[in-house]
């Protein structure tokens, strides 16, 4: 007997009501969620089992209406109106019901066969705001079910509800009677364009209330043939008709249709929510603070002060640990490979290549990213990062962007690659396409090792003890400042030139303040972040090492390449106020940033081995010897802030963008700010030395 194939079941709602994480607890992936809106910028995907039914759950991107403001809803629109999906788990927010069932009443129209979620009811409960259920199914019309997907409550109810439910006929949205009476007009000649694939009163009401994307989408996926008969076209005119001589012309139907959804919405949630007095104090109390025009910006730059200090505090007495293991099982390993009769040559290519350089990487990156993302985790799943882009959206508008492209930003401190991915939440074009171009500017956590070496090394060289942490976290955060800055300036600029336009309006939803569950979060960060990040990294860094032992090595001119190849880009590195071999260190770290410090020691040892690398004060003393001086620190510092994307985000661009032309700009915008910046502190400190 053949296995039943499975329902396939969409999972709709608005951002931020917690649908990845009801997808999690049904599936038992582990899909990245977070406290705020746009988190879901693609479809998910998981099987689920229950009771011996099988069903496809696909998380579609979060919206507020089926009429779409930009491609991710679209998408959701798409998939949730003509994917020919089986059903719908309409996922509502209990402490802010009545907009979410706004959403709700439009995917009862297309998708009759539905279930609505109640989630979040832990955070209700915790507001004093009380949800009658009963009620709400009895005036919706289909089952209702309650849950608190992060502590798994309510689950067996929501499936029992999804595939036991009897036939019913869902709550209706309560047109004016004109469009009622118009749409009527349709359903008769509508009926075989449909062909039982999409409810024929909401194609009725989509081609005379949506917009001219709506009606576009639905024409494209209605029968062509059936479309085009007299009889529809007919009743479609007259219905028009009809609708501008009761003074509904086109754009005040969708008016009058979009006002009738917060009316019908309003009458079904009247009684059913109960709030405590003074439910929302605490949220008010904190927005004061977190979002004021003073404290706002002062409590940003505090929080990731401290974010910086408690990492830089943290990962360096595990990173020297590392990397003080790391060295002594390499002299186990040569001695292995001694026994093994392996030749000097193939050992030094695996120890002095593949594996010093592979470790360097994991002994730098892993101690501060299992620090700094599960800390930076903790302010997104508590609700911070969109009080960031409200705090940020004034200097954004000034630059004709978007305040949402803070959030992306936010995104590309973890990885440039995944912040260009986040791009898709903002609604623009011309704004999405800025984001895109200017990520790179925020530097992504392969550029923080060389970042904090360089500031340890010289420009706190002058604090000691317990303090130097703190000195550190403060010069990263003023570093990131610039990026910031750079970022501002760069998006102004290309809205002055390539992108020109003025800022869209838009709405950013603030969410509530949630208290962490800090075990889960913790992990989630470290094995989905972390390792991710690390072992991509690490990835890139074994045929790196290998290439450098090689370049290394191999003889050109009575020297090794490496050194050939940098001499003939000193000319560039002078200019730029450091050498050619930091240049070329730059160029070969493309693959991935975190390869930057070993290239750049591989070359100034000239085929040597790497030093252990907790030892700053030996990798200071090199850098000395090689010229380096406070002038070389900036500059190298500056340009590891501001240069060209590493491979993995150059890829993610030309997908995002499916144009070179965009490509090219992402790649030399930052360069030649970083190029800018360089020459402007060499001139600077050559005009000090006159």
């Amino acid at each position: 007997m053949e296995p039943q194939q499975p329902m396939t079941v969409a999972l709709a709602g608005n951002p931020n009501v917690g649908k990845s994480t009801l997808f999690n607890a049904l599936t038992g992936k582990h899909q990245h969620t977070g406290n705020w809106a746009g988190k879901t910028v693609g479809s998910a995907q998981g099987m689920c089992t229950w009771k011996g039914r099988r069903f496809l759950l696909v998380d579609v991107p979060g919206c507020y209406s089926l009429t779409p403001h930009s491609a991710e809803e679209a998408a959701a629109r798409d998939f949730l109106c003509f994917g020919g999906i089986a059903a719908a788990i309409i996922v509502c927010d209990a402490t802010c019901l009545e907009r979410s069932v706004r959403l709700a009443l439009q995917v009862l129209e297309a998708v009759p066969r539905a279930v609505v979620c109640v989630n979040l009811l832990d955070e209700a409960r915790r507001k004093g705001i009380t949800v009658d259920l009963r009620r709400l199914e009895q005036r919706l019309g289909v089952p209702v079910a309650g849950t608190a997907a992060r502590g798994r409550e309510g689950l067996d109810a929501l499936l029992e509800a999804l595939f036991s439910q009897a036939p019913r006929t869902p709550a209706r949205i309560v047109y004016p009677t004109a469009l009622e009476d118009a749409a009527g007009l349709l359903e008769g000649p509508l009926a075989p364009a449909c062909a039982g694939r999409i409810p024929v009163r909401f194609a009725a009401m989509r081609l005379l209330c949506g917009e001219a994307a709506e009606r576009a989408a639905l024409e494209k996926h209605l029968s062509r043939k059936a479309l085009a008969q007299p009889a529809l076209q007919n009743a479609l005119r007259a219905a028009r008709e009809r609708l501008a001589a009761a003074g509904f012309p086109p754009e005040k139907a969708a008016s009058a249709a979009a006002a009738a959804r917060v009316r019908t919405a309003h009458l079904l949630c009247r009684g059913v929510v109960t709030c405590a007095p003074g439910w929302d104090r605490r949220d008010r109390l904190l927005d004061r603070l977190f979002t004021g025009r003073v404290t706002g910006f002062l409590c940003l730059f505090l929080l990731l002060l401290l974010l910086f200090w408690i990492t830089m505090a943290g990962a360096n007495v595990p990173s020297d640990l590392l990397s003080r293991g790391f060295t002594a099982l390499q002299g186990v390993l040569a001695q292995g490979l001694s026994a093994l009769g392996v030749p000097a040559g193939l050992s030094s290519f695996l120890l002095d290549g593949v594996y010093r350089v592979t470790t360097w990487v994991i002994s730098v990156m892993l101690p501060p990213m299992a620090i700094f993302f599960p800390l930076f985790s903790l302010l997104e799943e508590f609700g911070y990062l969109p009080r960031v882009a409200f705090n940020m959206d004034r200097a954004f508008q000034a630059c004709h962007a978007c305040g949402k492209q803070a959030l992306t930003m936010c995104m590309g401190i973890g990885c440039n690659a995944v912040g260009v991915m986040g791009c898709r939440i903002l609604d623009s074009p011309r704004e999405r396409l800025l984001a895109v171009l200017t990520n790179a500017f925020v530097p992504c956590n392969g550029r923080f090792p060389t970042m904090l070496a360089l500031l340890t090394m010289f420009l706190s060289a002058g604090v000691s003890g317990g303090a130097q942490p703190a000195a550190v976290a403060l010069a990263l955060s003023a570093v990131l400042a610039v990026g910031v800055l750079a970022t501002l300036a760069a998006s102004w600029l290309l809205s002055k030139t390539l992108l020109r336009g003025v800022p869209s309006a838009f709405v950013l939803e603030l969410p509530p303040y949630r208290v962490p569950q800090v075990g889960k979060v913790l992990a989630n960060a470290f094995l989905q972040r972390t390792l991710h990040v690390l072992s991509r990294a690490a990835a890139f860094a074994a045929p790196a090492g290998a290439v450098l032992w090689g370049l290394s090595h191999v003889q050109a001119g009575g020297q090794p390449v490496l050194l050939a190849c940098a001499d003939a880009l000193d000319p560039i590195g002078r200019a730029l106020g450091f050498d050619g071999v930091v240049f070329l260190s730059f160029l070969l770290s493309l693959p991935a940033n975190e390869l930057f410090l070993p290239v750049l020691l591989m070359t100034y040892t000239a085929g040597g081995t790497l030093m252990p690398v907790g030892d700053l004060s030996a990798l200071h003393a090199l850098l000395l010897a090689n010229g380096w001086g406070v002038q070389t620190a900036v500059c190298v510092l500056l340009f590891s802030l501001m240069h060209w994307p590493c491979a993995a985000t150059c890829m993610t661009i030309y997908g995002e963008t499916k144009r070179v032309k965009w490509l090219l700009v992402a790649v030399f915008l930052p360069t030649l700010f970083g190029a800018a910046a360089c020459l402007l502190v060499h001139a600077g400190f050559a005009l000090a030395a006159l």
